[in-house]
Order: structure tokens, then C-alpha cells, then sequence
């Protein structure tokens, strides 16, 4: 039985592009690629830290959770696997030994129906408020919400703000990562599939049914999942630092870029020592 669930969003906050790597100087030798696009490098965690997260799994269970669509998880050989459960979609989609869990997702799609508005009627009214001239994708993920990137320096000042307040009165909230603005179903939360993951891996008797639970994320999707942790740690860098977000049970990195990837990893095992010598 393992002593925490250590629940980590991956992009920003565990693996880097190399354009996210500000902060850190890191040579070829001491990064591992882990994920390939088309055949070209993508992501990578440094060689510490791929280290760091292999150790964190054979003592805590630990489950990626991600925006990412299945699909584009799938994409990545992150350290430490395979994986007991993952979470695809933004806690949109439950990996179980990496196959899609199909209970899981008709109740997702029930709570998004009752929630609000339907994904056509909201990508309607998105498709009218944008532009070619400041948008350069317009992505629908795993049937479930949907994604814009843009050209930051050419967006419509005041755009996320009007766009949040038309979402959120039908139950659907938008928020900007970089070049990325994400509308999303209130009803689609990282933090409810950590607790469906809890609440399974409590049942089969793999962590006990008062385990701690640790989580990390750089952005504000990830907010509601750190607020639901016994504890949490942010990196010194993305959209939650650019917010100056806090809550009580929040730590932040000191550094930033990749290398706060080593000092998130470090501090689960950490946190995770110290809830399990208590």
C-alpha cells in the first residue's frame, strides 16, 4: 500500500518545450526527449528529474493528470510508467492501465449536458467574436471543449474578459495559457477525476482511505484540483504566477523554467516522507 497519491499536470509543470525552459541553461546531454511530434523533438524533463519521478513511483502512486487529449498523452514516454490511472482531457477522460474508461466518460458527458450550454452553441459563438487576423488555430478536443492559439500581441485587448463573462453564465469558463485561451465545461475539473481515482484506488486497497493527496500545475484549470490537495506546489512561471494566485495549502517553486520541475519533484517526495513518518 503506498502512503500518497500524488496527482501532477504535465506540460509546464514536469515536462518542458524548449521554448518553455526559460530560467534554466540545460546542455543536450543532461535532457531526456520524451515525447515526438512528426518525428521531430517536442518534450523533454531533465535526466534529475526523470530520475526523481522513476524513485516517486515505486514508493506513491502517481497520476499524471492533463489537458492533453488521450491521443496526445499517449504521445509521451514519461519516466515512471506505465500508469494504474491517468487523466486525459482536463479530467475529461480516465485512464485505466491506459485504456479508456468508458463509465467515466458517459458520466462526463452527463454532467456537461445538465451543466449549461452544449459545445456547438458555445464554439458557435466563439467562431464570431474571433479572428484570422489574431488566431491562428481553432482546435474541438476530445469532443468535449475547445482551444485557441493566437497571436498574443495581436489579440483584442479585453477579449478573455468579455468571453469569460458570456461563459460563465452558461457554465462554461475560459482562461489563457500563453498563446492558448481554453473554454472549457465547468463540469469538466481535474479535481473531480482525482477524487474518482481516490475513491477506486481506496476501494482496491492500493492507498489507504485516509491517504494524503499531493498535486502540481502551472495554470488556472489546474486551480481547483491544488485547492482540493492536502497540499500543493506551483512553478515560479505560467499563468498562476502572472495571477500572483495563492491559497493556504500552496507552496512555490523557487525556481523557474525546467528546473522547477526537479524542485516539484522533490518536493513530493518531501511532503510524502514527511505525511508518512506523522
Amino acid at each position: 500500500m503506498t502512503a500518497a497519491l500524488i496527482a501532477t499536470d504535465l506540460d509546464r509543470t514536469l515536462i518542458y518545450s524548449r521554448a518553455a525552459m526559460t530560467g534554466s541553461q540545460y546542455s543536450t546531454e543532461n535532457l531526456r526527449c520524451i515525447e515526438y511530434f512528426d518525428g521531430a523533438p517536442l518534450s523533454y524533463v531533465t535526466e534529475t528529474a526523470a530520475r526523481q519521478l522513476e524513485d516517486l513511483t515505486t514508493a506513491h502512486t502517481v497520476v499524471p493528470t492533463t489537458t492533453r487529449t488521450p491521443e496526445q498523452f499517449r504521445r509521451i514516454d514519461l519516466p515512471g510508467g506505465p500508469w494504474r490511472y491517468a487523466i486525459a482531457s482536463n479530467g475529461g477522460a480516465l485512464l485505466a492501465d491506459g485504456k479508456l474508461d468508458e463509465q467515466w466518460r458517459r458520466h462526463v458527458d452527463a454532467a456537461v449536458r445538465e451543466g449549461g450550454a452544449g459545445l456547438d452553441e458555445v464554439t458557435a459563438e466563439l467562431r464570431a467574436r474571433i479572428s484570422e487576423s489574431w488566431v491562428t488555430k481553432f482546435r474541438i478536443a476530445d469532443e468535449l471543449f475547445c482551444y485557441l492559439v493566437v497571436d498574443v500581441a495581436a489579440q483584442p485587448a479585453g477579449f478573455l474578459e468579455e468571453w469569460q463573462t458570456w461563459c460563465q453564465g452558461r457554465g462554461w469558463n475560459a482562461s489563457q495559457q500563453g498563446r492558448k485561451i481554453y473554454t472549457m465545461p465547468d463540469s469538466v475539473c481535474k479535481s473531480h477525476a482525482v477524487a474518482e481515482v481516490y475513491r477506486r484506488l481506496a476501494e482496491e486497497g492500493v492507498i489507504d482511505a485516509d491517504a494524503p493527496v499531493f498535486a502540481a500545475g502551472d495554470g488556472a484549470l489546474d486551480a481547483e484540483m491544488l485547492m482540493a490537495a492536502d497540499a500543493a506546489i506551483r512553478p515560479r512561471h505560467g499563468e498562476l504566477e502572472l495571477l500572483e494566485w495563492q491559497h493556504s495549502n500552496l507552496s512555490v517553486t523557487e525556481q523557474s523554467g525546467i528546473a522547477a520541475g526537479e524542485e516539484i519533484l522533490s518536493w513530493f517526495a518531501r511532503s510524502a516522507r514527511v505525511e508518512g513518518a506523522s
